[in-house]
């Protein structure tokens, strides 16, 4: 049976008169969920436009590994770099590359914009649009004649909420990750209408959407447990035991592809874990898991929240597709699940909630749609002035979210490529250094600029510096640094300063020479050389005086200012003029 055919017959349906049948065949019903899916967009890219060229610089960091394995070069971070696995997005890794081999990505401009920026956003706004068509399809299951607006409702409701819209055109892979999370939701929905979940086929087919998931983000893996959750849920008697072998077929589907990459990892980086994971030291939750959902709730607005709750609860208690409503509730509880164990993120407007804002959009939206349905009219324009009235506080919480993030986004990769990727290439060229290191915390825009072979003071892209963070070993960090790596230059700004200890360790007064200090950034804040690698006095005050002139314009930016990007390309080498 085909799903039209499931959807006009089912039950929940109104009925249609001969006049409607035939205009719902017509090309305007045909044309409606396409064009609601890009109204969608369209309003998503239109709030994106607030952010401007903004790149986050953690982004970069897989931009550099999409270069190097399109350049066939291997999981490096530059070229000559040892293989880490310092990205975490291997499937946004891998769209990358391809962008970069079909002339895409990392290559120069695309209708005037740099690729760097015009492509990663270009493929959030696409995944967007498969969050849109996945939420058409639920939709259908139950609202035959009006999918499209409740498709329309999600979209222009995703479009409101900065946290959603910003990390889609991040840079990152949240767009990818939220699409990948709202497609098993709506699996499961589906299967669930069409009394279909209890089969091999979607059992196989959500856990290959899990794998896909959970390479894409790290907390991906937590979904592993949704379709064992939703079997476990909608349990029917005398079925316990398909049930359960549906689950462990599921579970399978879902460890085959994601153990042969966790093998690959093993055979190339010695690693079961990706190296940031192992930095981030990511462990067991504590009672902080249990709160930081709460930010969630603020943020969004109570009110608002209050009343999601409510309209979700009634479709639970009154809808006749409440058990396809319970599976589509599940992987959003595991989201939320998931945002309260991940390590707090320094990184604004919650970056890891990518996933919560559509699933809970969808579900309150199909939710208030049947708790509209079958009313009168007059009780609908109550029932819909009610709802808009709740999340008036929402709206305008959002918008001054938006604003703020506008004047302070982010650290973002131009801004990291031209302070320490540009403006170290220009250090090493005033003194004469044709090969030199630098040790820094900032690896995104760098890695994409820089000629010098980068040393990551956080550990992201260096396996010892991970193990050392992981133990919390900072002597023995300082001491790798000091002795072993013994870098030619080295950075080091607030947190990092005082974190690890680095620029407070005697050492580098006695081994190094200051080329620049930011005390606007706080104490022992700066760039140092080497003192061996300086073999003539004047070329050290050449640099000290270029970076005089040229840093504070530059570092005055550091955390927001203007949102545009740093020329066509992010190419090693580039360097910076010095004014006048």
């Amino acid at each position: 049976m085909t799903a039209s055919a499931l959807t006009e017959t089912s039950p929940s349906d109104v009925p249609e008169d001969p006049a409607t049948t035939t205009a719902t065949r017509g090309w305007g019903a045909r044309l409606a969920p396409v064009l609601a899916v890009l109204a969608g967009v369209a309003a998503v890219a239109v709030h994106a436009t607030r952010y401007g060229h903004w790149i986050v610089d953690d982004a970069a960091i897989t931009f550099s590994y999409a270069r190097s394995f399109a350049d066939g070069l291997g999981p490096v971070l530059q070229p000559g770099a040892p293989p880490v696995e310092g990205f975490s997005d291997p499937t946004w890794m891998v769209l990358l590359g391809v962008g970069k081999l079909v002339g895409l990505f990392d290559h120069g401009l695309l209708f005037g914009i740099p690729d760097y920026v015009l492509f990663p956003k270009a493929l959030g706004l696409l995944f967007t649009g498969g969050v849109l068509t996945a939420c058409y399809i639920a939709a259908k299951q139950i609202f035959t004649r009006f999918a499209w607006l409740a498709t329309l409702v999600v979209g222009l409701t995703l479009a409101t909420i900065p946290s959603y819209v910003i990390w889609v055109v991040s840079g990152l892979e949240n767009s990818l990750f939220a699409f990948a999370v709202v497609t098993l939701g709506v699996t499961l929905f589906v299967s669930v209408k069409r009394d279909k979940l209890l089969t091999p086929k979607v059992a196989l087919w959500a856990g290959v959407i899990v794998a896909f998931a959970a390479l894409t983000r790290p907390e991906g893996l937590i979904y592993a447990g949704a379709y064992p959750l939703a079997a476990l849920f909608l349990l029917r008697s005398g079925l316990f035991w398909k049930s359960f072998r549906l689950a462990l077929l599921s579970v399978a589907a879902f460890a085959v592809p994601f153990g042969a990459y966790v093998a690959w990892r093993h055979g190339e980086f010695g690693r079961l874990l990706a190296n940031p994971s192992v930095a981030k030291q990511q462990g067991l939750p504590g009672f902080d898991a249990v709160k930081r959902p709460l930010e969630l709730v603020g943020y969004a607005g109570w009110a608002g929240v209050v009343v999601l709750v409510l309209v979700i609860v009634f479709a639970l208690v009154k809808a006749p597709w409440r058990r396809s409503l319970i599976a589509l509730l599940v992987p959003l509880g595991l989201g939320v699940v998931a945002y309260g164990v991940m390590v707090a993120d320094w990184m604004y407007q919650h970056r890891f909630a990518s996933p919560i804002w559509p699933l809970a959009v969808i579900a309150g939206t199909l939710s208030a749609g049947e708790l509209l349905r079958h009313r009168q009219a007059l009780l609908r324009v109550g029932v819909v002035v009610v709802l808009l009235g709740a999340f008036v506080p929402s709206g305008i919480g959002f918008a001054a979210s938006a604003d703020k993030f506008a004047k302070n986004p982010n650290i973002t990769a131009c801004l990291v490529a031209d302070r320490f990727g540009r403006g170290f290439n220009t250090y090493a060229d005033i003194l004469g250094l044709p090969k030199a290191s630098l040790l820094l915390p900032d690896l995104g825009g760098s890695s994409m600029t820089s000629r010098l072979e980068l040393v990551d003071m956080a550990g992201l892209v260096n396996k010892p510096i991970a193990d050392l963070v992981h133990d919390n070993d900072l002597q023995g960090l300082r001491n790798y640094v000091f002795d072993t790596v013994k870098p030619t230059f080295i950075h080091s700004w607030g947190p990092w300063a005082a974190g690890n200890g680095i620029a407070l360790d005697p050492r580098l007064d006695r081994d190094y020479l200051l080329i620049y200090s930011s005390p606007i950034e706080g104490l022992r804040n700066g760039d140092w050389v080497r003192r061996d690698a300086v073999t003539d006095p004047a070329k050290l005050k050449a640099a000290q005086d270029y970076a005089a002139k040229t840093i504070p314009e530059v570092a005055a930016n550091r955390f927001g200012g203007p949102l545009d990007d740093c020329g066509p390309t992010m190419k090693p080498g580039q360097t910076i003029a010095m004014p006048g």
